[in-house]
């Protein structure tokens, strides 16, 4: 009878492979990092534009537009999943990281906007706080995809946000708005666009 039995060696080249092509699946064509790049990038200069030019107290409202990029996204990914054979393990990391993003963003944002009396204190850290979780679920999906554009955009806003943190005594609260456009050139845009790029030359 036929051993069909791997050897050690083959098996964990197999692993490797099925990591490699989980890893291929996840990334896709970089669409979803391009979108959400360029959406919160327009609504980040957006709000600038109104709070600055024409100081509009609803200038926040521009992100509602984000609402419709979220079933969007739903959408999109119901499409794509079923023609996969299984869910990988990459997946659903990922998945969770990106859900802990966005409810620690919202947390973060009810907590500053509902400290009675202390509003005009607290405000000005939103942006800072923001781009450090920003930071975070990118350098984390960087490092699980081993995608390097994606871990350098996460150290980046890490670094905006310092910078964003140490100036707020120093620059008006409209200007501090175009620290997050500026991240989402570094975290998501220009990776976006990499990976595209090797989706492409890999397919």
């Amino acid at each position: 009878m036929e051993n069909n039995n791997l050897s050690p060696q083959e098996s964990l080249a197999l692993i490797e492979s099925m990591i490699q092509k989980a890893k291929n699946k996840f990334a896709e064509n970089g669409h979803l990092y391009l979108l959400w790049g360029w959406t919160v990038f327009v609504c980040g200069t957006l709000q600038f534009v109104l709070l600055h030019f024409f100081r509009y107290n609803g200038h926040n409202k521009i992100w509602m537009v984000t609402w419709l990029l979220i079933v969007y996204q739903a959408i999109y990914l119901k499409r794509k999943i079923p023609k996969r054979a299984v869910k990988t393990y990459y997946d659903e990391v990922i998945g969770y990281v990106w859900i802990s993003f966005v409810a620690a963003m919202f947390l973060i944002g009810y907590a500053i906007t509902n400290t009675e009396g202390m509003f005009s204190q607290y405000y000005m850290l939103f942006t800072p706080c923001i781009l450090v979780l920003y930071g975070v679920t990118v350098f984390l999906s960087g490092i699980l995809l081993r995608f390097k554009p994606l871990t350098i955009g996460g150290i980046s806003c890490w670094l905006i946000s310092f910078v964003a943190s140490t100036s707020i005594t120093k620059i008006p609260y409209d200007y501090q708005l175009l620290f997050i456009p500026a991240a989402m050139l570094v975290a998501w845009i220009v990776p976006g666009y990499l990976m595209r790029k090797k989706y492409l030359q890999t397919n």
